[in-house]
């Protein structure tokens, strides 16, 4: 059975474009006022769609600079000649900044305000080393988060740390801004982020420190090698510190040299709302307008794929303020003389329009250039990007009509399904097999659908047999009363009443018998076909659901899907980490609950090695099983019969163990050559519907695969099926050249089936030594477990 029901996430409304849509705003670095109203409108008129605004001015700087000058002639008074110590008493009080006045401000609440990106004062220095240029910094940045708050403004831009290598003074800007957070209470605050530590992209403002209290380190000359995820790792400690807040983001600052695949992965996860670019990044092309290379419209393409689609702000690519015409309309004039009025209609002066910014103009080109969407990007898709849903309880509950839509909606399952059918029965004639006994013997194939629903595999199934020539006898077996009665009217009005309905779990059915002879003689199911499948493979109980019907299959019976394997991969996903975190007070299990979601904004952390793939297989179910349940299984030892049963001894506590067959267990290891950190466990499955047994060579089996690497090959564009979702209860960092070690267990005790997860990092520390850094916490489902 497919995973992915439920009706559309949010409420969003989709643009029907047939590609994403950039939507450009500019910033200006030394930008000392926000654009009037006049020269927003002409702003508007070169392209853009918005623009950044500082929140203060000049004149709030000025007051700042001499509240910390004003404080160092204070001290100077306090200062005691016959007691040199008096300065460093730690209670003497430090500098203030008083509350913004309207000559520290030109950003006040407007129609227009919660369209503006507001830009923090980039001279702040949450991470300086002197304490009271620290304290300044942090009471600025709360004056100006609130006061943008209370305006109206929904987005406040915060310059990032300038230096990733003093770990103190990060520790210190994220403090910051988790008080930040609370200041501003409504708005999303966006830590303006390199992508990483490219030479020559630093931030060009001065800071508190440079024009007050000049730190004089020492300062390395030369080139150096560069630490990709430095930048990174500086965000990871900011938003680990805010506690994964939902209105923390990240402005992404594009480099010359876009860099290596990793990186951009890692970026990709993250909760990006601004791509930034600078105007040092566009190279001129031949006729000299400004243009990126082949690798940064790659990277923008793919980004811009998020579901949240993040905006693009270009830096100090003009026009600048005084670049802005200034539209001069007497007739815009409150009380204008008739004179004005007159020379003014006179004149018929029509206002300036600029040209298209020749940047704004690229970026347009690129966004047609863009891939269309292709089947998997439909908006109702999109919508399900990264969004929870709690796996289904197939056997315990009544699924709606609208879920069974949803499955159907899928074809590729549906014709590969077709295609196993066929082959089976073609092969089943060219091999010769044999129905069961009967008297008299049945010339057709007994087929039989376990878990009909609304009948798609009954009709498929049909369609197989009048293609292939093939006389069927048609079983449909559904415990849904509701959708039974569908069943019911389907088979009279498309189906001609040539299926035979039963209306019961499949665990308990007696099987099929023929009609049209005494008493209605039992035989065996030749072809049974189910789609049981979860997420995971196995975590809709399908191998509990076959274990009570299989023993109806007769001698040569064919089980549709034969077999099917669940897969790992460690992966960073801080969204889903912080989607989850939010539920914890209304779902205490959130965090030991396997969610099933569309995985999209996430990052592999493992890599492919040999012998350690970055998706590993953790189990396999193959059916038939030769050997019934053991509950069910009765041997004939002369007049004695007698049923096998554990009566609990090695399994689990309570449980008599006749599910024992289906527990399973894998232990895993994964290379992880960067550093990083991980949030849970992504878990996808591979099945084998049927494996044609005839051909030379032999042909390819069908096979249905959710596996990132594999179902465009297997089951390209299948939508049936999302990932399933194992979450860590804390986030587990580990240095590069780790390795990850997976444990997974499949538990049951003979009512219900849940997992058990836990993961460690190892590192080495020789050729061959290695040793235990950090693990997780054992998770587990089973106050959640999937009832049998």
């Amino acid at each position: 059975m497919s995973s992915d029901g439920g009706l559309n996430p949010e409420s969003e409304s989709f643009e029907s474009q047939s590609r994403p849509v950039f939507y450009i705003g500019q910033h200006e670095t030394n930008r000392p006022e926000p654009l009037t109203d006049d020269q927003y409108s002409q702003l508007l008129n070169t392209g853009f769609r918005f623009a950044t605004a500082p929140i203060t001015n000049k004149h709030f700087f000025e007051r700042v600079v001499n509240v910390y000058k004003d404080y160092l002639k204070e001290r100077e008074k306090w200062a005691d000649p016959q007691a040199p110590t008096t300065l460093n008493n730690p209670s003497l009080p430090g500098p203030v900044v008083p509350t913004l006045t309207d000559e520290d401000t030109s950003v006040y609440p407007s129609e227009y305000i919660s369209s503006l990106a507001v830009y923090l004062s980039p001279w702040i220095n949450l991470c300086s080393a002197d304490p009271h240029i620290a304290s300044i910094s942090r009471q600025v940045l709360n004056l100006e988060a609130a006061y943008a708050n209370w305006c109206g403004a929904r987005t406040i831009i915060v310059p990032g740390p300038r230096r990733d290598d003093d770990s103190r003074g990060i520790i210190q800007y994220a403090r910051a801004i988790r008080e930040a957070l609370h200041a501003a209470g409504r708005a999303n605050i966006v830590i303006h982020m390199p992508m990483y530590r490219e030479p020559g992209l630093d931030e060009t403002a001065e800071t508190l420190s440079d024009i007050l209290v000049p730190e004089n380190g020492p300062k390395e000359d030369g080139p150096k090698e560069i630490d990709l995820f430095t930048a990174w790792d500086s965000w990871h400690t900011i938003r680990s510190i805010c506690n994964y807040s939902m209105r923390l983001f990240v402005a992404l600052r594009i480099p010359r040299r876009v860099p290596e695949k990793p990186l951009q992965d890692r970026w990709f996860a993250e909760p990006l709302h601004y791509l930034t670019i600078g105007k040092n990044v566009f190279q001129p092309n031949r006729a000299g307008h400004p243009s990126l290379t082949k690798h940064h419209q790659a990277l923008i393409n793919h980004y811009m794929r998020l579901r949240s689609i993040p905006w693009i702000i270009l830096c100090d690519v003009g026009p600048r303020p005084e670049e802005l015409p200034v539209v001069t309309d007497p007739m815009a004039v409150d009380f204008p003389s008739l004179a004005e009025a007159t020379q003014a209609l006179k004149e018929k002066r029509k206002p300036h329009v600029p040209a298209i910014n020749a940047y704004v103009a690229y970026m347009k080109y690129l966004e047609r250039q863009q891939p269309p969407y292709s089947a998997m990007e439909t908006p109702a898709l999109t919508s399900f990007q990264d969004w929870l849903q709690p796996p289904l309880q197939p056997l315990a509950d009544n699924l709606e009509s609208a879920t069974y839509e949803v499955f159907e909606g899928d074809p590729v399952k549906y014709d590969q399904y077709e295609k196993a059918i066929a082959q089976a029965m073609i092969e089943w004639k060219e091999l010769k097999k044999r129905t069961d006994d009967a008297n008299p013997p049945y010339t057709g194939l007994i087929v039989a659908v376990a878990g009909a629903g609304r009948g798609p595999l009954v009709s498929r199934a049909l369609r197989a047999a009048e293609a292939t020539g093939t006389e069927i006898h048609m079983w449909a077996i559904e415990k849904n009363q509701d959708a039974f009665v569908y069943l019911t009217r389907k088979n009279k009005v498309e189906w001609g009443n040539k299926v035979n309905l039963v209306k019961t779990d499949m665990r308990g059915w007696e099987g099929p018998w023929l009609p049209g002879y005494e008493g209605r003689v039992r035989t065996g199911v030749d072809i049974l076909i189910t789609e049981l499948l979860g997420s995971f493979g196995d975590n809709e109980l399908s191998p509990e659901c076959l274990d009570g019907i299989q023993k109806l299959l007769s001698k040569d019976g064919i089980s549709i899907p034969h077999s099917y394997t669940a897969h790992l991969s460690p992966i960073s996903t801080p969204r889903l980490y912080a989607d989850i975190s939010s539920r914890i007070t209304s779902d205490p299990n959130a965090f030991e609950t396997p969610w099933v979601v569309r995985l999209f904004a996430v990052d592999y952390v493992a890599q492919k090695v040999p012998g350690r793939p970055r998706f590993q297989q953790a189990w396999e179910f193959v059916h038939p099983v030769p050997v019934l349940r053991l509950d069910n299984f009765t041997r004939d030892t002369g007049s004695d019969s007698r049923v096998f049963a554990t009566g609990g001894v090695g399994s689990i506590s309570g449980a008599s163990g006749t599910n024992d067959h289906n527990s399973r267990y894998c232990h895993l290891t994964f290379v992880c050559p960067n550093r990083g950190v991980i949030h849970g466990l992504a878990g996808f499955f591979e099945a084998v519907l049927y494996t044609p047994q005839t051909g030379e060579p032999r042909k390819e089996p069908i096979e249905l695969s959710i596996l990132p690497d594999q179902i465009d090959r297997k089951s390209k564009d299948m939508i049936s099926w999302f990932p399933i979702f194992f979450p860590l209860k804390k986030p587990l960092q580990f240095p590069q050249d780790t390795e990850l070690e997976v444990n997974m267990w499949r538990q049951t005790d003979d009512t219900k089936v849940w997992y058990e997860w836990l993961v460690e990092v190892y590192a080495w520390v020789g050729p061959k030594t290695r040793i235990k850094i950090g693990a997780s916490e054992l998770h587990s489902s089973r106050k959640v477990a999937c009832l049998m």
